[in-house]
């Protein structure tokens, strides 16, 4: 079975890292899941009867790393649902995106409306008047331009206020500076390897049954990876 890192486990919720290339769920390819891989831990570590309950209340898409937070019981599932809905719920990313972008420390807004595409599985910006279109919303801040392999890079820190499909990957390509691995909005090279330089390193939210707010944050040079890219956080 597949390594699990947790941060955080109570009778109520499980707050672990999902590994990029991992889907959250099943999908059409078959490959191993975060849901299965945390309900076989449950089952094993409590030995459980039967299905084991676990609630997704948040995704990441399959090439995105990061904290993760999911539910052990309906009861949780619905009030950290509730939470998400009313914006309660704080994720912050690390990117890293080709090209070099300015240095301040004021924090830049990216708002734009998108159209997914789903037979391409694709988002694009249009205008707001299209039928279907979201407003999506993130403030990033440029933390440091850096060469790697010879090219030029920054790291971004980003403050996500929506969560449209694909939407960080496609700000940033909208404003020519597609993420470091993202073949799919923008760089046309992708090394073996290689993976998406997007990563979830920060989540924090009310507990479900405690008062008690919880923060987890977990850098993305700590995974086990083949690419280095990371180490320049």
């Amino acid at each position: 079975m597949q390594d699990l890192k947790i941060l955080y486990e109570d009778n109520h919720i499980i707050v672990v890292i999902k590994q990029p290339g991992i889907p959250v769920q099943e999908d059409k390819t078959g490959d191993l899941d975060m849901l299965t891989i945390i309900k076989k831990y449950l089952k094993e570590k409590y030995n459980k009867p039967g299905n084991v309950y676990l609630g997704l209340v948040h995704r990441l898409d399959r090439m995105v790393g990061g904290v993760m937070v999911f539910a052990k019981t309906s009861k949780a599932a619905s009030r950290i649902s509730e939470y998400i809905r009313q914006k309660n719920v704080k994720k912050r990313y690390y990117a890293i995106v080709n090209g070099i972008l300015p240095i301040s420390d004021k924090s830049i807004e990216l708002k734009n409306y998108l159209v997914k595409n789903e037979r391409q599985n694709m988002s694009r910006v249009v205008d707001k008047s299209v039928k279907g279109s979201k407003e999506a919303i993130l403030e990033y801040k440029v933390l440091k331009n850096f060469k790697y392999n010879g090219k030029e890079y920054s790291l971004v820190d980003i403050d996500l206020h929506t969560g449209r499909h694909h939407q960080i990957r496609v700000q940033f390509a909208n404003i020519g500076h597609p993420l470091y691995g993202d073949i799919k909005y923008g760089q046309k090279i992708n090394k073996v390897g290689q993976n998406l330089a997007l990563f979830s390193y920060y989540l924090s939210f009310f507990h479900p049954t405690k008062d008690e707010y919880l923060e987890f944050k977990f850098m993305p040079s700590k995974l086990d990876k083949k690419d280095k890219i990371w180490d320049v956080i």
